[in-house]
């Protein structure tokens, strides 16, 4: 049966995420607690993994009852900080480590998500299965870190996604949170590195878009994709889901 197998969130944009079991849907239409704060240079630029690949060298944890935040650097020091009542801190401690001013945002209605206009981020158990396979040292889990999904899905077939993006796409259910799909994702430098060490996976970019295109579904519309270079579904959940909460388990269902 197809059902929601796994949720993640990030609490801030471009660090670790974190698996929840449930996450309620926010106002703007994305995931509560996922990419709720953010770091921003003077220049007003977030400071992601697009950005610094000094990103990988941070272990984060968030507790999501007291949003305090836990940071632990290479040689193993590890800060604690109170995102509501302690934000000035982080920005201290995060604008040393790296080296430059940066400013903690937060934006509880919509979150820091990179297409502000478009919600959670789905992706099939069986997807991320397949991709590891594309490549002889990666693990399911590795992928699964670098691709950054929030919702993944088990129970069908590799690449199911892409079945609800293109001209009559259907959608699809969640328990009671409706998800219509926006755009199929394309993918940037963050995939192709070890999101342990950030060191780059040789020939990734290369091999994936060679893997994707040999291994592209029947079932999708190949129109609605502009490259290979493309993995996972951007989905809209419409303002009659929003506030209803998602579950690890739900039931889902296609139209």
């Amino acid at each position: 049966m197809p059902r929601v197998d796994r949720l993640r969130v990030y609490p801030v944009k471009g660090l670790d995420g974190i698996d929840v079991e449930a996450a309620d849907v926010t106002e703007g239409g994305t995931l509560a607690d996922d990419r709720t704060y953010a770091l921003f240079d003077s220049d007003g630029d977030v400071v992601n993994g697009k950005r610094t690949a000094r990103i990988h060298d941070l272990d984060t944890d968030f507790d999501r009852d007291t949003h305090e935040f836990v940071v632990e650097t290479p040689i193993g020091a590890v800060e604690r900080f109170d995102l509501d009542d302690g934000p000035k801190r982080a920005e201290v401690w995060f604008s040393d480590f790296f080296d430059e001013d940066l400013t903690l945002e937060r934006d509880d209605r919509l979150g820091y998500v990179d297409r502000r206009e478009m919600g959670p981020s789905v992706v099939s158990t069986a997807t991320l299965q397949e991709v590891a396979s594309w490549f002889e040292d990666l693990t399911v889990d590795s992928v699964r870190r670098r691709l950054r999904a929030n919702v993944e899905i088990a129970g069908v077939p590799a690449f199911w996604e892409d079945r609800f993006v293109g001209e009559d796409a259907p959608g699809f259910d969640a328990g009671n949170v409706r998800f219509e799909g926006v755009t199929p994702c394309g993918r940037c430098v963050v995939p192709t590195r070890d999101p342990d060490t950030g060191e780059g996976t040789p020939d990734f970019r290369e091999t994936f878009v060679q893997r994707r295109q040999e291994t592209f579904p029947d079932f999708a519309d190949e129109d609605a994709f502009d490259h290979f270079y493309t993995l996972m579904l951007i989905a809209d959940v419409p303002e009659s889901s929003r506030g209803q909460t998602l579950r690890v388990g739900d039931e889902v269902r296609e139209d």
